[in-house]
């Protein structure tokens, strides 16, 4: 048994089950820090900018019709009352705060 594969194989495997936590935090801190003054906590627009805005929830169908691609040029580029965050976020800033928003899609 070559104990170097075995070391190699596992410290991949752990790596591999780690990234996706990281990347969930830090949409998770993005949105937290961006989006959910408008969006709510949970994506469901329950807050006092989300109803004057009339934004609509994660669980609405016309937000539930949005590919991960659409939901990530809409906010870099805006979308209707929705300021852009191209310059306020990096990429990958963006696609995880999306990722993380997907989240409350049910």
């Amino acid at each position: 048994m070559n104990t170097n594969f075995n070391l190699a194989g596992l410290i991949l495997i752990a790596v591999l089950s780690i990234t996706p936590a990281v990347a969930q935090t830090a949409g998770a801190d993005t949105y937290k820090a961006k989006c959910q003054s408008c969006h709510g906590a949970a994506g469901m627009a329950e807050t006092t900018i989300g109803k004057a805005l009339k934004v609509k929830p994660a669980t609405d169908p016309s937000v539930k019709k949005f590919t991960e691609a659409e939901m990530i040029a809409a906010t870099k580029n805006g979308l209707g009352k929705m300021q852009p965050f191209k310059d306020k976020l990096t990429d990958a800033q963006i696609k995880d705060a999306v990722a993380y928003f997907r989240t409350f899609i049910k």
